[in-house]
Protein backbone atom coordinates (compact mmCIF):
# COMPACT_ATOMS: atom_id res chain seq x y z
CA UNK A 1 0.00 0.00 0.00
CA UNK A 2 1.48 3.43 -0.83
CA UNK A 3 1.45 6.72 0.84
CA UNK A 4 -2.29 8.08 0.69
CA UNK A 5 -4.07 4.80 -0.58
CA UNK A 6 -6.81 3.45 1.10
CA UNK A 7 -6.71 1.90 4.28
CA UNK A 8 -8.32 -1.53 4.49
CA UNK A 9 -10.82 0.31 7.06
CA UNK A 10 -11.93 2.70 4.44
CA UNK A 11 -11.73 0.53 1.93
CA UNK A 12 -14.53 -1.68 3.57
CA UNK A 13 -16.60 1.57 3.85
CA UNK A 14 -16.32 2.46 0.73
CA UNK A 15 -16.92 -0.94 -1.09
CA UNK A 16 -20.37 -1.34 -0.60
CA UNK A 17 -21.26 1.54 -2.47
CA UNK A 18 -19.17 0.93 -5.65
CA UNK A 19 -20.56 0.14 -8.97
CA UNK A 20 -20.50 -4.19 -9.64
CA UNK A 21 -17.83 -5.60 -10.87
CA UNK A 22 -16.85 -8.22 -13.25
CA UNK A 23 -19.78 -8.14 -16.08
CA UNK A 24 -19.27 -8.30 -19.48
CA UNK A 25 -15.43 -8.13 -20.63
CA UNK A 26 -14.47 -7.46 -17.25
CA UNK A 27 -14.24 -3.78 -17.42
CA UNK A 28 -15.02 -2.81 -13.66
CA UNK A 29 -12.86 -5.62 -11.59
CA UNK A 30 -10.66 -4.34 -9.74
CA UNK A 31 -11.92 -1.35 -8.23
CA UNK A 32 -9.57 -1.07 -5.38
CA UNK A 33 -5.77 -0.60 -7.07
CA UNK A 34 -8.24 1.96 -9.91
CA UNK A 35 -9.58 4.09 -7.38
CA UNK A 36 -6.02 4.29 -5.31
CA UNK A 37 -4.59 5.50 -8.74
CA UNK A 38 -7.58 8.34 -9.08
CA UNK A 39 -6.75 9.30 -5.01
CA UNK A 40 -2.74 9.25 -6.12
CA UNK A 41 -3.26 11.72 -8.78
CA UNK A 42 -5.89 13.64 -7.35
CA UNK A 43 -3.82 14.60 -4.22
CA UNK A 44 -0.34 15.04 -5.98
CA UNK A 45 -1.84 16.82 -9.21
CA UNK A 46 0.34 14.72 -11.59
CA UNK A 47 -0.79 14.35 -15.43
CA UNK A 48 -1.92 10.90 -15.85
CA UNK A 49 0.70 9.58 -18.14
CA UNK A 50 2.55 9.49 -15.28
CA UNK A 51 0.82 7.78 -12.96
CA UNK A 52 2.98 4.99 -11.07
CA UNK A 53 3.21 1.95 -12.15
CA UNK A 54 1.03 0.47 -9.13
CA UNK A 55 -1.86 1.38 -10.42
CA UNK A 56 -2.03 -0.34 -13.80
CA UNK A 57 -2.28 1.31 -16.64
CA UNK A 58 -2.74 5.14 -16.89
CA UNK A 59 -5.54 5.20 -19.59
CA UNK A 60 -7.97 2.60 -17.37
CA UNK A 61 -7.50 4.78 -14.27
CA UNK A 62 -8.11 7.64 -16.28
CA UNK A 63 -11.24 6.21 -18.27
CA UNK A 64 -12.57 5.03 -15.47
CA UNK A 65 -12.26 8.66 -13.49
CA UNK A 66 -14.08 10.48 -16.87
CA UNK A 67 -17.26 7.58 -17.21
CA UNK A 68 -17.82 7.89 -13.42
CA UNK A 69 -17.58 11.51 -13.52
CA UNK A 70 -20.16 11.33 -16.75
CA UNK A 71 -22.93 9.36 -15.42
CA UNK A 72 -22.57 10.42 -12.02
CA UNK A 73 -21.28 7.28 -10.08
CA UNK A 74 -18.78 10.20 -8.11
CA UNK A 75 -21.80 11.92 -6.93
CA UNK A 76 -23.81 8.70 -6.11
CA UNK A 77 -20.59 7.48 -3.59
CA UNK A 78 -20.51 10.23 -1.89
CA UNK A 79 -24.19 10.80 -1.30
CA UNK A 80 -23.56 6.92 -0.04
CA UNK A 81 -20.95 7.89 2.28
CA UNK A 82 -22.32 10.95 3.64
CA UNK A 83 -25.63 8.92 4.77
CA UNK A 84 -23.63 6.11 6.61
CA UNK A 85 -21.59 9.23 8.42
CA UNK A 86 -25.08 10.85 9.06
CA UNK A 87 -26.74 7.07 10.20
CA UNK A 88 -23.05 7.08 12.77
CA UNK A 89 -23.86 10.40 14.04
CA UNK A 90 -20.69 12.14 12.93
CA UNK A 91 -21.99 14.72 10.98
CA UNK A 92 -22.59 17.95 12.84
CA UNK A 93 -26.18 19.77 11.84
CA UNK A 94 -25.84 22.17 14.42
CA UNK A 95 -24.24 25.00 11.73
CA UNK A 96 -23.48 25.00 8.01
CA UNK A 97 -20.94 26.97 6.75
CA UNK A 98 -21.31 28.20 3.15
CA UNK A 99 -18.24 29.84 1.16
CA UNK A 100 -16.36 29.84 -2.18
CA UNK A 101 -12.75 29.50 -3.16
CA UNK A 102 -11.38 30.12 -6.68
CA UNK A 103 -8.98 27.84 -8.14
CA UNK A 104 -6.10 28.87 -10.66
CA UNK A 105 -6.66 27.26 -13.63
CA UNK A 106 -3.76 25.67 -15.97
CA UNK A 107 -2.72 26.29 -19.39
CA UNK A 108 -3.69 23.11 -20.26
CA UNK A 109 -7.62 23.77 -18.96
CA UNK A 110 -8.15 25.61 -22.04
CA UNK A 111 -8.96 24.59 -25.30
CA UNK A 112 -12.24 22.24 -24.45
CA UNK A 113 -13.56 21.48 -27.66
CA UNK A 114 -16.98 23.49 -28.59
CA UNK A 115 -19.05 20.28 -29.04
CA UNK A 116 -21.61 18.92 -26.18
CA UNK A 117 -19.79 15.83 -24.52
CA UNK A 118 -21.77 12.78 -24.85
CA UNK A 119 -21.51 9.36 -21.94
CA UNK A 120 -20.30 6.60 -24.13
CA UNK A 121 -22.67 4.50 -25.79
CA UNK A 122 -25.22 6.48 -24.15
CA UNK A 123 -25.83 9.61 -26.00
CA UNK A 124 -26.37 11.74 -23.25
CA UNK A 125 -24.71 14.72 -21.65
CA UNK A 126 -22.73 13.93 -18.72
CA UNK A 127 -23.99 15.53 -15.19
CA UNK A 128 -22.82 18.87 -14.24
CA UNK A 129 -22.02 19.68 -17.99
CA UNK A 130 -21.45 23.25 -18.40
CA UNK A 131 -21.07 25.32 -22.05
CA UNK A 132 -19.11 27.75 -19.84
CA UNK A 133 -17.09 24.74 -19.07
CA UNK A 134 -16.49 26.46 -15.47
CA UNK A 135 -13.84 29.33 -16.59
CA UNK A 136 -13.83 33.09 -16.10
CA UNK A 137 -11.35 35.45 -17.52
CA UNK A 138 -9.69 37.49 -14.93
CA UNK A 139 -6.69 39.85 -13.81
CA UNK A 140 -4.99 36.55 -12.92
CA UNK A 141 -6.00 34.58 -16.04
CA UNK A 142 -8.36 31.72 -16.12
CA UNK A 143 -10.07 30.65 -12.97
CA UNK A 144 -13.08 28.64 -11.19
CA UNK A 145 -14.82 29.06 -8.60
CA UNK A 146 -15.76 26.19 -5.99
CA UNK A 147 -18.65 27.03 -3.81
CA UNK A 148 -19.33 24.22 -1.18
CA UNK A 149 -21.71 23.86 2.32
CA UNK A 150 -19.27 22.43 5.18
CA UNK A 151 -20.35 20.54 8.53
CA UNK A 152 -19.11 21.90 11.23
CA UNK A 153 -16.96 18.43 11.09
CA UNK A 154 -14.50 20.79 8.20
CA UNK A 155 -16.04 17.78 5.52
CA UNK A 156 -17.93 19.02 2.63
CA UNK A 157 -21.67 18.30 2.28
CA UNK A 158 -22.35 19.66 -1.10
CA UNK A 159 -20.40 21.84 -3.67
CA UNK A 160 -21.15 24.00 -7.48
CA UNK A 161 -18.77 24.65 -9.86
CA UNK A 162 -18.79 28.11 -11.68
CA UNK A 163 -16.76 30.67 -13.15
CA UNK A 164 -14.04 32.62 -11.09
CA UNK A 165 -15.54 35.70 -11.56
CA UNK A 166 -19.45 34.70 -10.68
CA UNK A 167 -20.63 36.20 -7.36
CA UNK A 168 -20.36 34.85 -4.07
CA UNK A 169 -24.49 35.50 -2.88
CA UNK A 170 -26.02 34.18 -6.31
CA UNK A 171 -24.78 30.94 -5.69
CA UNK A 172 -25.83 30.44 -2.05
CA UNK A 173 -29.17 28.66 -2.65
CA UNK A 174 -27.93 26.87 -5.04
CA UNK A 175 -25.44 25.67 -2.80
CA UNK A 176 -28.03 24.92 0.25
CA UNK A 177 -30.25 22.79 -2.53
CA UNK A 178 -27.65 20.45 -3.29
CA UNK A 179 -27.63 19.04 0.41
CA UNK A 180 -29.31 16.07 0.46
CA UNK A 181 -28.01 13.10 2.36
CA UNK A 182 -30.51 10.28 2.19
CA UNK A 183 -31.45 7.82 5.15
CA UNK A 184 -30.27 3.89 4.94
CA UNK A 185 -33.39 3.11 7.24
CA UNK A 186 -35.99 5.33 5.52
CA UNK A 187 -37.48 8.36 5.09
CA UNK A 188 -36.88 10.98 2.79
CA UNK A 189 -33.27 12.80 2.60
CA UNK A 190 -32.23 15.37 5.46
CA UNK A 191 -31.69 18.75 3.17
CA UNK A 192 -32.52 21.14 6.13
CA UNK A 193 -29.59 21.85 8.94
CA UNK A 194 -29.87 23.77 11.84
CA UNK A 195 -28.37 27.02 10.61
CA UNK A 196 -26.22 28.54 8.44
CA UNK A 197 -23.51 30.90 8.11
CA UNK A 198 -21.74 32.75 5.85
CA UNK A 199 -19.91 36.07 5.84
CA UNK A 200 -20.89 39.56 4.18
CA UNK A 201 -20.96 38.49 0.33
CA UNK A 202 -24.07 36.22 1.50
CA UNK A 203 -25.68 39.19 2.23
CA UNK A 204 -29.04 39.52 0.53
CA UNK A 205 -32.74 40.16 1.19
CA UNK A 206 -33.25 37.22 -1.64
CA UNK A 207 -30.80 34.70 1.09
CA UNK A 208 -32.49 35.86 3.92
CA UNK A 209 -36.01 35.37 2.78
CA UNK A 210 -35.07 31.79 1.43
CA UNK A 211 -33.87 30.41 4.85
CA UNK A 212 -36.85 32.21 7.13
CA UNK A 213 -39.03 30.31 4.41
CA UNK A 214 -37.27 26.99 5.22
CA UNK A 215 -37.03 27.61 8.90
CA UNK A 216 -33.58 27.88 8.86
CA UNK A 217 -31.31 30.18 11.57
CA UNK A 218 -28.73 32.27 10.01
CA UNK A 219 -25.52 34.11 10.99
CA UNK A 220 -24.73 36.29 8.97
CA UNK A 221 -23.27 39.68 8.76
CA UNK A 222 -24.53 42.56 7.25
CA UNK A 223 -22.45 44.74 5.74
CA UNK A 224 -22.36 48.60 6.49
CA UNK A 225 -23.83 50.13 2.98
CA UNK A 226 -26.69 48.02 3.77
CA UNK A 227 -27.04 48.76 7.20
CA UNK A 228 -26.97 52.69 6.33
CA UNK A 229 -29.47 51.91 3.19
CA UNK A 230 -32.25 50.29 5.66
CA UNK A 231 -32.21 53.68 7.88
CA UNK A 232 -32.41 55.60 5.68
CA UNK A 233 -35.49 54.39 4.29
CA UNK A 234 -36.84 54.51 7.64
CA UNK A 235 -39.51 52.07 8.75
CA UNK A 236 -39.62 50.73 4.87
CA UNK A 237 -36.46 49.43 5.39
CA UNK A 238 -37.17 46.97 7.69
CA UNK A 239 -35.89 45.95 10.98
CA UNK A 240 -32.00 45.08 11.41
CA UNK A 241 -30.71 41.35 10.63
CA UNK A 242 -30.04 39.55 13.65
CA UNK A 243 -26.48 38.71 14.05
CA UNK A 244 -24.87 36.36 17.03
CA UNK A 245 -21.65 36.95 17.74
CA UNK A 246 -20.52 33.80 19.46
CA UNK A 247 -22.36 31.77 16.55
CA UNK A 248 -19.95 33.63 13.98
CA UNK A 249 -16.91 32.25 16.11
CA UNK A 250 -17.44 28.79 14.26
CA UNK A 251 -17.01 30.83 10.46
CA UNK A 252 -13.30 28.93 10.97
CA UNK A 253 -15.40 25.66 10.29
CA UNK A 254 -15.96 26.26 6.33
CA UNK A 255 -12.49 27.89 5.87
CA UNK A 256 -10.90 24.83 7.49
CA UNK A 257 -12.98 22.84 5.15
CA UNK A 258 -11.53 24.72 1.59
CA UNK A 259 -8.14 24.58 3.40
CA UNK A 260 -8.34 20.70 4.13
CA UNK A 261 -9.68 20.11 0.41
CA UNK A 262 -7.55 22.28 -1.15
CA UNK A 263 -4.36 20.07 -0.21
CA UNK A 264 -5.39 18.26 -3.28
CA UNK A 265 -3.09 19.41 -5.70
CA UNK A 266 -5.60 18.96 -8.26
CA UNK A 267 -8.17 20.99 -6.62
CA UNK A 268 -5.69 23.78 -6.09
CA UNK A 269 -5.24 23.66 -9.30
CA UNK A 270 -7.57 22.70 -12.47
CA UNK A 271 -6.31 20.68 -15.15
CA UNK A 272 -9.38 19.62 -16.74
CA UNK A 273 -10.38 20.57 -20.05
CA UNK A 274 -14.49 19.72 -18.98
CA UNK A 275 -15.97 21.51 -16.36
CA UNK A 276 -17.82 18.03 -15.13
CA UNK A 277 -14.76 16.09 -14.77
CA UNK A 278 -13.09 18.57 -12.86
CA UNK A 279 -16.23 18.82 -10.34
CA UNK A 280 -15.78 14.98 -10.01
CA UNK A 281 -12.15 15.74 -9.06
CA UNK A 282 -13.27 18.03 -6.35
CA UNK A 283 -16.10 15.01 -5.53
CA UNK A 284 -12.92 12.40 -5.43
CA UNK A 285 -11.25 14.98 -2.60
CA UNK A 286 -14.35 15.22 -0.63
CA UNK A 287 -14.55 11.50 -0.55
CA UNK A 288 -11.88 10.89 0.60
CA UNK A 289 -12.19 13.36 3.33
CA UNK A 290 -15.27 11.03 4.35
CA UNK A 291 -13.73 8.22 4.49
CA UNK A 292 -11.40 9.39 7.31
CA UNK A 293 -11.81 8.51 10.84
Amino acid sequence: MGRGDLTNMEWSILEPHLPPSGGRGGRWSDHRTVINGIIFRVRTGVPWRDLPERYGPWKTVYERHRRWSADGTWDRILCAVQADADLGGRIDWSMIGVDSTSCRAHQHAAGASKATPRIPKKGTTPRHHRTDEGLGRSRGGLTCKVHLAGEGGCRPLALLLTPGQWGDAPQMVNVLERIRVPRPNGGRPRTRPDRVSGDKAYSSRRNRRYLRRRHIKHTIPEPRDQRANRRRRGSKGGRPAGFDKEQYKRRNEVERTINRIKNFRAVATRYEKRAYVFHSTVTVASIRLWLRT
